[in-house]
């Protein structure tokens, strides 16, 4: 058991150590951290940071999220890569109305999504037909809604705003893409 909350606090502390580490722009060395299997604390320090990124309130060089990693870019050879949590996918979904851009791998820090800081209904459906999210969301400031759902599934996604509706399936396995920007309100 002691080495249980040994192995999770020493997995927090690396965590929150790196994140606190890419943003400040330190030494230039590759720093590699995984939570998969790690505590739960753990998994919200990265999803905090996902969403500090998305919001803007922190920033590198580069960030982009595959189905299985965070990938900061602080600059030179400053790269740290974060595993995400095994049990949840990350997508990030851009509805537009006149302005896209082709996507497949999230860029945190470089895509634009046209409905900035805007209210949208979301609702997310498993292929059993329950109701895995019904919510209003807000846009963040680069125009994209944020989901963590469970992996390993078949959805489908409804998103509203102003009378409009775009509708997609959508699936979280680790083949699969992370940014949606493919959905067009009509």
């Amino acid at each position: 058991m002691n080495n249980k909350i040994v192995a999770g606090a020493c997995a927090v502390i690396a965590a929150l150590g790196i994140y606190l580490y890419a943003g400040s722009g330190g030494a230039k060395t590759t720093e590699v951290a995984t939570t998969p299997g790690s505590s739960q604390s753990a998994s919200q320090d990265i999803k905090q940071m996902v969403a500090d990124f998305s919001s803007r309130t922190l920033t590198a060089e580069s960030a982009s999220i595959t189905s299985t990693q965070l990938i900061v870019d602080s600059g030179g050879s400053n790269e740290a890569v974060y595993g995400l949590p095994e049990d949840e996918f990350f997508l990030s979904v851009a509805p537009y109305v006149q302005n896209t851009h082709p996507c497949a791998t999230h860029s945190l820090t470089g895509c634009q999504g046209e409905m900035v800081e805007q209210s949208f209904g979301v609702t997310v459906v498993d292929a059993d037909g329950k109701e895995i999210m019904n919510q209003t969301v807000k846009s963040q400031p680069n125009g994209f809604i944020d989901l963590w759902l469970p992996r390993d599934q078949n959805y489908k996604l409804t998103i509203t705003h102003e009378g409009k509706e775009a509708k997609s399936d959508i699936s979280t396995f680790e083949s699969d893409d992370t940014c949606l920007t493919s959905m067009q309100l009509s």
